[in-house]
């Protein structure tokens, strides 16, 4: 596998009032409507715990602040690359009334409790987005300050 091939992501699992936030979007490789966290590639000279709010507010309008992270996820996609994404989870306490995508690429947002989201139409961008939710649920927390700061 060459570098190219080899992506660090971060994807923020955001829980409110029993409800997990889900983006729905177009999957490049399959052309589908798909269900994921807010989650995207970290930019170069970026931190993952400023990579994970910037992407939080590109794909929901949401300026939130992570309460925990949930671990890390590799993927191994169709196209051959390799992802490693870490996951970050956002509990807030209240949202504003009124948030949007500022990427064009999200489709819409969507709450879902666990019942709903196991009746949806819609399918999972990747098996990482329902890994992220079961470690949710199983009480995985894993504090922040293990994250050693860029030097």
């Amino acid at each position: 596998m060459s570098r190219e091939q080899l992506h660090l992501t971060v994807a923020a699992i955001v829980h409110f009032e029993q409800k997990f936030l889900l983006v729905e979007e177009i999957d490049k490789q399959t052309g589908r409507r798909v269900l994921n966290q807010p989650a995207g590639h970290v930019e170069q000279d970026e931190d993952l715990l400023s990579a994970v709010k910037r992407e939080l507010y590109e794909e929901t309008g949401l300026q939130l602040e992570p309460s925990a992270w949930l671990g890390i996820s590799q993927l191994k996609a169709a196209n051959g690359h390799r992802y490693v994404r870490l996951n970050f989870i956002f509990e807030p306490d209240k949202l504003p009334s009124y948030y949007q995508p500022q990427d064009s690429d999200i489709l819409a947002l969507h709450w879902y409790d666990s019942h709903q989201l196991s009746a949806t139409t819609l399918p999972l961008r990747s098996q990482l987005v329902s890994d992220a939710i079961s470690a949710y649920r199983q009480g995985v927390r894993i504090p922040l300050t293990l994250i050693q700061p860029t030097r």
